[in-house]
Order: structure tokens, then sequence, then C-alpha cells
């Protein structure tokens, strides 16, 4: 590299050199050419002064011979000669001040010769006129007299003056010409041979400099095969892409993927003729952007000329073109079409492990997630980017149970495990889930990662446990018949007894115990028999419900069996609206808000129930879904308990819910007692907050029928008996 610079330097220092030689002969013999012709002008103008000097000298002589000649002969044609050599005069002055027009100092020569011989013309002018008119006697005694004799012989002393001035000058011009012309020659011979000496250093140079071109394209032409056999052994396909987007130079390997034989085929065309429509305008920006200076990627798809598709992924760079420093497109293109068959079928796969309703989720052996499908995130609340990388045991389990570790032991030794697992939510609720767990390995047989499988069941195994519930309720049910029916033959004498007692005994303090007495079996009997239908789930028919008795019956209860800590405040109006309904199951509704307040004061306090009779408008039953337009009597149960968080009110209502512990509650209470309020066209509102106490206010809907024949037969007796 550095000898290729120095040979260009001193090819560059040799041709400036030999330009400023020629340069320099040029201007030398410029100079010499321009003295040459300035000399020879000079010599040629003083050559053509004398030629006229000496014309104007020999003029002047004819003229005063021919006029002599006329004035002594009168002979005609000695005037003709006259007349012409006089008018030659004139025309040789007037030749001879153009020739000195651009000498000042012989202008004025000529301006002192001129009136001199216009002067010494007119004598002769006048001699002829009186030789004409007064004959030659006069003529001649005017030439004897005439003083200006000596004229004639001034102009001619002046003209061989000037004659000889112009021949000295002359020959000093022909003697500067002709050292010019010598000094010409010298310096034509010497630049001559300087430029016949730089030519041959030039062609010394030159053929040099030919010689290792040649040499150099040679390697060049060898390197370039060597390249080209490189760039044709290349598996993937090279390509050089010109600014407007034809097709300069490309591999075998790339005529191969565009099922061509010769490059000359596609060599010059725009080689976005084989891109598929939809990605030319992606190929022309990343185009665009290479020949300005950037890199860049693109996947797209191709059709060879064989109308074979594939996918080709291209790396692009730019190439700067040395000759005016713009870019081309450098571009290495590579089939991808398995790769893009292999990413379709996997994501063909993902869509169906996504369609699965199933949890399925992959994690590594240090039990980090590696895949989550739409399945765990509809199980589990999490999405896929939320979860992959964190730690499974850390996600979805509150610690590591030995039922965990002996399922991680088991797929570890024997590649697969089945079972149940106890697994937390988004929302940290706790679900059950039927899970299988297979080991993966890896080519070599390392084991790689563990894919689950996770079915929920946590509904499934709450049926069971309500369906092992209602079983035991049944077998209570069936015993408190029993009991019932015997309690019942324990009272049946007590009360026939008191009946004959009322007959013997008629004094007035008798009578009144023994109906309190009467009074109080009857009721034991009623709640007897409302126990057998409660645990029976015997169902009456739908009759018209008076709510007034119904809750002073729920009071005396609470007055008879909660903890005397609990004080029950009633507001119950004796007007209350008539409901339709069956009067066991809004008992039921009943015992389990007031027992459910109960529990949530165990240290005591204030249980109020109140009813009254509301209608609702079209603006309250916007507000509540399940309102409608109409009459409605609300039952109000409110304590003074530990109250409840917004989040716990979201769920009390969901079957199995409970916040009691384990055994002091099934949560089925509250799910049962909105069942029942729907089924029977009502609501439920709940307010409550944590440490200041819970209010449920039940709205069933009223009826307007009032025939007291319809009542229940139960509460007919309690009316009745009260």
């Amino acid at each position: 590299m550095v000898k290729k610079w120095y040979r260009v330097q001193k090819l560059k220092a040799i041709f400036v050199l030999a330009l400023a030689v020629v340069f320099t002969n040029a201007v030398v013999s410029y100079n010499n050419t321009v003295k040459l012709i300035h000399n020879q002008q000079w010599v040629t103008s003083s050559y053509k002064v004398i030629t006229q000097l000496e014309s104007i000298q020999s003029l002047l002589k004819d003229t005063e011979t021919a006029q002599r000649n006329y004035l002594i002969t009168a002979d005609a044609d000695d005037l003709k000669t006259y007349l012409a050599a006089y008018q030659q005069t004139n025309r040789n002055i007037q030749i001879l001040r153009k020739l000195t027009a651009d000498n000042h100092q012989k202008q004025q020569w000529i301006s002192l010769l001129e009136p001199k011989i216009t002067s010494r013309l007119n004598i002769l002018q006048k001699e002829i006129y009186l030789r004409q008119n007064q004959g030659f006697e006069a003529v001649r005694q005017r030439i004897l007299s005439d003083k200006d004799n000596q004229s004639g012989k001034e102009i001619q002393q002046l003209i061989h003056d000037s004659l000889e001035i112009e021949q000295n000058l002359l020959q000093q011009g022909m003697q500067q010409s002709q050292a010019s012309s010598q000094k010409a020659i010298v310096t034509f011979f010497i630049a001559a041979i300087v430029d016949l000496v730089l030519v041959a250093l030039l062609y010394d140079l030159l053929w040099r400099y030919i010689r290792q071109l040649q040499q150099t394209e040679l390697a060049l032409r060898q390197s370039e095969n060597r390249l080209r056999a490189m760039i044709d052994a290349e598996p993937e396909c090279i390509k050089l892409i010109a600014r407007d987007g034809t097709l300069l130079e490309i591999n075998a390997e790339g005529l191969a993927m565009m099922e061509v034989e010769s490059p000359d085929v596609l060599i010059g065309k725009p080689i976005d003729a084989v891109i598929v429509p939809e990605y030319r305008a992606a190929f022309a920006d990343l185009h665009k952007s290479i020949c300005q200076g950037n890199k860049g990627t693109l996947e797209f798809e191709i059709v060879g000329f064989k109308g074979t598709r594939r996918y080709m992924e291209t790396y692009a760079v730019p190439l700067r073109n040395e000759s005016d420093g713009t870019f081309i497109h450098l571009a290495l293109m590579r089939d991808i079409t398995q790769q893009k068959q292999a990413e379709q079928k996997i994501r063909e796969q993902g869509l169906l492990l996504d369609v699965s309703t199933e949890g399925i989720l992959v994690r590594n052996i240090y039990n980090q997630i590696l895949f989550w499908n739409q399945g765990a995130e509809r199980l589990y609340g999490w999405k896929s980017e939320e979860v992959v990388g964190k730690n499974v045991l850390q996600l979805l389990y509150k610690g590591i149970s030995p039922q965990l570790e002996d399922a991680y032991l088991k797929v570890m030794n024997t590649g697969e495990w089945r079972g149940e697992l106890h697994q937390l939510t988004k929302e940290g609720k706790v679900i059950i889930v039927e899970s299988r767990w297979i080991l993966i390995r890896d080519d070599r047989g390392q084991t790689k990662s563990i894919l689950s499988v996770n079915t929920e069941i946590t509904q499934q195994k709450q049926l069971e446990a309500q369906l092992l519930r209602s079983q035991r309720l049944e077998s209570i049910g069936t015993l408190a018949g029993g009991i019932v029916h015997d309690l019942n033959n324990i009272l049946s004498p007590i009360l026939m007894s008191v009946q004959l007692l009322q007959k013997k005994l008629p004094d007035s303090q008798s009578q009144q115990i023994l109906q309190t007495l009467e009074n109080n079996v009857k009721r034991g009997a009623n709640l007897l028999k409302q126990v057998l239908s409660f645990a029976r789930g015997i169902e009456g028919k739908r009759t018209i419900v008076q709510i007034q008795p119904l809750m002073a019956e729920i009071e005396q209860i609470i007055a008879q069996t909660f903890p005397k800590s609990i004080i029950c405040q009633a507001d119950i109006p004796k007007n209350l609206w008539y409901v339709r309904g069956d009067i066991t199951q809004i008992h039921q509704v009943l015992i389990n808000l007031v027992v459910n307040a109960r529990d949530a004061m165990p240290n005591g306090g204030i249980l109020r129930i109140a009813a009254e009779n509301l209608v609702i408008g079209e603006h309250s039953a916007q507000i509540n879904i399940d309102a409608k337009v109409g009459s409605y009597v609300a039952i109000v149960v409110t304590d003074t308990g530990m109250g409840m968080s917004s989040e716990v009110q979201k769920r009390i209502f969901e079957p199995f819910f409970t916040t009691k512990e384990v055994g002091k509650g099934t949560g089925l209470g509250l799910s049962t007692a909105l069942g029942i309020i729907k089924n029977h066209g009502g609501f439920v509102n709940v307010y409550s907050h944590v440490g200041r106490g819970t209010q449920f206010t039940v709205y069933l809907p009223a009826s307007t029928f009032r025939d007291t024949s319809l009542l229940s037969p139960e509460l007919e007796s309690v009316t009745g008996d009260g």
C-alpha cells in the first residue's frame, strides 16, 4: 500500500514537473516568437519608410527634370511627365505619413518636410505657368533671380539625412532580429532536448506503471476469481443491488434460489420482480434505508422462475461506491422456509394448547415458568407475560407441602405423577386442581423441564362435600323426625291433662295458669312441627304470609336461645303488607340472618330487627339490577358486630364460602338465603364496615290479596294463641 502510494506520488510529481517544463518552454518560445515578429515588423516598417523616402527623392528629381525640359522645349510630353511625378509625390507623402503614424518623432519630421516639398512644387508650378503665358525669357529671368533655389537642396538634404537614420535603424533591427532568431533556435533546441528527456522519463515510468497495472490486473483477476469461487461456494444467496434497484451481481446459490441457470437473466433487471407483491413496499423501504448508509434486516417471500415460493431473510449493509461516495445495497439472504414452516407448526400447536380449557404450563428444573397457555390464564388469572420467568412454587402455593414434595420426587424418579393439589389464583382464592406432571428430557437424556396439565375440580369437590352434607342432613332429618314424634307423644298427654284441669279448676287464677301452660304446649308442638318440616326439607305451598307474626316468632327465638349478652331490639309495625311465599323458606332466611348476626357478636352487642312497607320507583329500580318497580316489604337485620371488608362482601353469597372456623360453618347459609329471596322475586342489600357491624335488608314483593283464610296454618295458630 505504501509502495503504491509512493509510486502514485512520484508519477504526480514528474507529471507536474513535465507540465512546468512544457509551460516554461511555451512561454520562452512565445516570447522569442513575439520578439522575432516585433523585430520583423520593425525591419519591414523601416524598409518601407526607406523605400518611400527614396521614391519621394527620386520623384522630386524627376519632377524638376521634367519641369526644366518643359520650360526649355515646351514639349507636352514633358509636361505630362511632370504632372504624373507631381501627383505621385503627394501620394507617397501620404503613404509615408501612414507608415509612421505610430512614431511621433517621424511624424514631426514629415510635418517639417511636407511644407517644404509643397512650397517647392508650387514654385515649379508657377514657373510652368509663367512659361506658358510669358515665354521662355521671362522664366529664365525668374529662375536667375529666384531666391528659393536653395529649397530643393534643403529638401534633398532632409531626405538624405532621414535615409541615413532609417538605414541605421534598419541595420540595428536586422542585427537584433538575427540575434533573436539565433536565441530562439538555441532555446528551441534546449527545450527540445529537455522535452525529449522528459518524454523518455515519462515513457519509462508509464511503461513500468502499465506493466505494474498489468500485473495488478492479473492479480486482481486472480483474486476476483478466488472471491467468486468463495462467493459461489457460500450456501446462502449474495446479491449486489444498484441504487436504482437493479441487480449488479449474484452468486451461484442465489441463481439456484431464483431457479435460473445464467446470471444474465437477472443482471440489470429490477430485483423486486421475484418478490411477492405484499412485501415489495417493505423491501423498497429497506433498500432506500441501505442506500442512505444504514443497516437493516427483513423477512419476505419470493417466487422463483419455476414457481417455487420461498421465505427469505436478508441481512443488508451499505457498500460505498468509491467513484462518487454513494452507497449500494449488499444483501446476504438465506432461505428460512423450513424455519417458517416450523414456526407455523409451533403456532398451530400453541393455538391447540390455548384452545384447551385446561391450564398447561411448563417449568424448568429450577421451577421457573417457561410456558403458560390461555387455559392457565383463565384458571389462575395471570397473563403469560406476568408469570414467565417467575418461580411457580412462590406463585401458586402458600408453602411447600409434603404432597408437593412427594409429587416432585415421583416425577423425577418415574417421569410422571398424577394427583390433586391446592393452588392459589391471582385474587388469592384457593382452588383444587387435578394435576398431571410429565418429565421432559433433552436429546442426551438430561432433565430439561416439567409439563403440568391442571384441571380445576373445586366445584366438583364442593358438590361432593355438599352431597355428603345433604346425606348427613337427611340422616339428621330422619333422626329429628323420630325425636319430634316422640316429643309429640309426650306433649299430647300434657295437653289433654291441661284441658281436664281447666274443667275441674274454674277459678280465675288456675284458669290463667292452665291457659299459659296450654299455650306453651301448643307453641312447643308448633315449633317441633317446623323443625320437622325444615329438617326433612318439606316445602309448603305458596300462601299469603303475614310478616309481622313471623318476625315476632323470630324475636321470641332470639330472646329464648341467644346469649344474654346480645340485646334484641324489634321494630315490627302491625300494618305490614302481606307477602305471597313459602313460610318455611322465609323462616329459614330470617333464621340464617339472625344466626349470622349472633356469630358476628361473640362478645355481645345489639341485634335489631325491623320491617316496613316500601314502594320502589323507576330510579331505585335502575340502581339495583334485581329490583323492579312495585310494592315491597323490607325486613332489616342489623348487628353491631365485627363487620366485613369489601373483599369478603363480594363473596359472602358464594356457596361454601365462610369466614368461620372449620366445623362452625358450611358456607351454604347465605347462598341458600339468596336463592330463596330471588325465588320469591325479591332481592337483598348488604351494608357493612369493619368494626362497626353489618346490615342486611331483604326486599320481598308485597301481595295485594289479604284473605286471611289463605294464611299459613302455623301463623294462624300463633296469632290465634297470642
